[in-house]
């Protein structure tokens, strides 16, 4: 069941299918966030654990190597097919995934005490309800944490992004809360999603991370070219002068382990 049609289209089309395709690549570009984020869930032996929005399911694997057992959950049929198949390639046996919508989603009440996510809570239709039901998932004094991304201005992907700005569309006006990659940026709203969803002593602390975007400046840009928020604000997706600047301002972030770009993000933490 899914009252998110946009992101469920999404992310069971082109864009899910991208993801899956490269998942070793995404691991790359995120995987700098994973020990902030484990540390703070401060997963014990015991602990039952909901990742959500776990995609290629990575971050679901990690956390059923600490705990009883991690259940991931995802919209996307395409990367739970990865998560699956990479779960049994390592012989994990304490990890599940689950195909659904973390907004409606029939979670059993009390069934977790750690709920966690990598970059995967900012697409909700309403995340105040979304919350709330994965409050409804954690026992008393179970735990939230999650990370999300901080504004695009705040690390190096801005500033690559911005080498390219006469070949973007001109932006219009839109909702900055709408579902998206940046749609929890601003710490105070944050605060009150959380809040009105019933959560309780939530932090909210910036943390920053390497991101692996490619062996070399041409490798990195045609991977990034491909990611489908470029796509959509570039006027001309096959534009060639827009992809040789996008190279070009790559060049200062190269050195000896390839690319990397640091990336700003909010550690969120919370209580039921």
């Amino acid at each position: 069941m899914t009252v998110n049609a946009p992101q469920s289209a999404a992310w069971n089309g082109a864009e899910g299918t991208h993801w899956a395709e490269h998942q070793d690549r995404y691991d790359a570009v995120n995987s700098g966030f994973n020990d902030p984020l484990l540390n703070a869930a401060d997963i014990a032996a015991r602990d039952r654990v909901l990742d959500i929005g776990c995609g290629n399911g990575q971050t679901t694997r990690l956390a059923a190597a600490r705990a009883a057992r991690a259940v991931g959950l995802d919209l996307s049929a395409p990367m739970l097919r990865r998560a699956r198949r990479a779960a049994s390639r390592e012989g994990i046996g304490n990890v599940s995934f689950e195909q659904g919508d973390a907004q409606v989603h029939p979670f059993t009440e009390h069934g977790f005490d750690v709920a966690m996510s990598r970059f995967g809570v900012m697409f909700f239709a309403d995340p105040v309800a979304a919350f709330a039901n994965v409050r409804r998932a954690l026992r008393p004094g179970g735990r939230l944490v999650f990370v999300c991304l901080r504004e695009r201005s705040d690390g190096d992907l801005g500033t690559v992004l911005d080498a390219m700005a006469e070949h973007l569309r001109a932006p219009e006006p839109a909702d900055p809360h709408s579902p998206g990659p940046t749609s929890l940026a601003d710490p105070d709203r944050i605060r009150r999603v959380l809040t009105g969803a019933g959560f309780a002593d939530v932090t909210v602390e910036p943390v920053d991370a390497p991101q692996f975007w490619g062996t070399d400046p041409a490798d990195a840009a045609g991977f990034l070219f491909e990611w489908s928020p470029v796509r959509a604000m570039l006027r001309n997706a096959e534009d060639p002068a827009a992809r040789a600047a996008l190279t070009e301002a790559m060049h200062r972030y190269h050195g000896p382990g390839g690319v990397q770009l640091r990336g700003a993000a909010w550690l969120v933490t919370a209580a039921r």
